[in-house]
Order: C-alpha cells, then structure tokens, then sequence
C-alpha cells in the first residue's frame, strides 16, 4: 500500500449527485462515495483526469450544473475498509439490504449488495421508498419490468417476492452491475437488456422506473403502453419541485400512493380510466 492516496470531493446539488456519479463511474469506478449534495472519490493514482473531465461537462451543460472541487493528498489509511465502515445494512419494507461484509438477518427478505456506489443499495430516499412500494403491491406470479434498473436492487426484490422480472437500463455499466449483483444473490432474472421500456415485448402487471422526472415525462407513452390494463406503475425519482411535471404526464391514471421522503416524491398508479 502506498503511503499516500488521492482524494477528489465534488460538490453540487444534491438533486445531480446520481447522474454526475453515472457520468465518474464510465472513467473511474472504484472508491466512490456519495453524500447529500457530495461524490468523493479516492484512488492512489492521481485524480486531476477526474477533475478535468467534470470541469469540461460542466462547460459543455453551460453551468447547468454547478460544481465546486477540492482535490487533496493525503496519508494512506485504510479507506476501503473506512468506506465499508461507511455503508451501513438498511431496512426497508419487507427487506434487508446488507453488503457481504454484514450477516443476513432473520425475520427479513435478505439481499446483498456490495456498492462500488453508494446508489442503488437502498440508501437513496427514492430507492427506500420503491422497495416500501414493491413489498407493498408486488406478490407471486406477476410480472414486472424494471426500468432504468441501475444496480438491480428493484428487479431482485420483486423477483425475491416471486415475481417473474425484467430489467432494461441504457447504461451498459448498470447492465453488468445488475448481473452481478443477480448472481451474488442466486438469482435468475427472466430477460434483461440494454435499452428502455420502447424496446420491451411484452406488457406487466407492474411497471418500475425509478429515473428522473424529466426522464420520466418523456417516456410517459412508452411506460404506460407497458403496463397492463389493471395494473400498476410505481415511478420515483421525482424532486418535489418537479412532481407536477410527471402528474401531469400520467394524469389519465388513478394514482393510489403519493410517498415523500427527503424531497423525493415516489407515485403509484393504477392503469384504469377515470371516470
């Protein structure tokens, strides 16, 4: 181990953090951490490259998103294990999330999750509220699709709960997360793919997309051509300040739960006509 390693604190809004971390993650995926409003990022190689590459984003998206960066070196403890230490099991729902250097726990529908980042095991206020939802209205024998699957925490609840799933994600480094993290917990999923919802074959009984209003918004026609007539759509991902963006996007269906937790708005809906 060397004596010295480098660390790279981001700043923005809280609302960027996952997206500018996807954006990290395609050219630098070990040590990343995430906090409200926060990405650190730690490596023993120099991570001025890091840098660089976000101040040319934030160039590019004309200071649509504002960062601030502080780059530091510093002495070489353990941060891995300091990062482990870091992440902490959670319960949601019917759920326990856990990474591997915790035990299951009884009394609960274990899943393992081993974050190279901190979204997608369970920590984010959207995808707490999502797995609220699926231990909720999800059950044997339905059909689901997760779309914009990430790390396929979702996808493996509901297929936990015996569901048949499918996942899709138009990220090919989401796509292998979801994998792994399947075959960590001995699971199958029924078909995953690289792409979104305009790409699927079939119709669901449950529709999750825990993405982003604005995201959300524009494949509204796509989501909801996927539901079955009957069924359910559990969108998240939603800034409170952007909900009514996506309520008036899906208001032609019943909306049956409405969660706020931490600004994030988390809406289920049921694919009937009202009347």
């Amino acid at each position: 181990m060397q004596d010295n390693y480098y660390e790279l604190t981001v700043t923005l809004d809280d609302q960027f953090v996952d997206t500018i971390a996807d954006f990290i993650a395609n050219i630098y995926d070990e040590g990343l951490e995430l906090g409200k409003g926060e990405i650190i990022v730690r490596s023993e190689s120099d991570l001025t490259f890091v840098k660089d590459a976000l101040v040319s984003l934030a160039q590019e998206l004309n200071g649509s998103i504002e960062m601030t960066y502080v780059l530091e070196e510093k002495e070489n403890v353990d941060w891995i294990k300091t990062y482990q230490d870091s992440i902490q099991p959670i319960e949601a729902g019917k759920f326990y999330i856990f990474p591997s250097w915790y035990e299951a726990k009884e009394d609960f529908i274990n899943i393992k999750i081993d974050p190279a980042l901190a979204f997608g095991s369970g920590h984010h206020a959207t995808t707490f509220s999502c797995l609220e939802a699926i231990s909720h209205y999800v059950d044997s024998g339905k059909s689901v699709v997760d779309v914009g699957c990430g790390s396929g925490i979702l996808g493996l609840a509901c297929k936990k709960l015996g569901a048949n799933v499918e996942l899709c994600d138009t990220d090919p480094l989401s796509v292998e997360s979801c994998k792994e993290n399947f075959e960590l917990n001995e699971e199958n999923y029924d078909k995953l793919w690289e792409g979104s919802i305009d790409k699927a074959e079939n119709t669901y009984d449950v529709v999750i997309a825990n993405i982003i209003a604005d995201v959300l918004r524009f494949i509204a026609k796509d989501l909801k051509s996927a539901c079955k007539e009957e069924g359910l759509l559990i969108l998240s991902g939603i800034l409170d300040k952007k909900e009514d963006l996506v309520v008036e996007s899906f208001k032609e269906l019943t909306l049956v739960k409405r969660t706020l937790k931490d600004e994030w708005v988390t809406l289920v809906y049921k694919k009937e006509i009202n009347g």
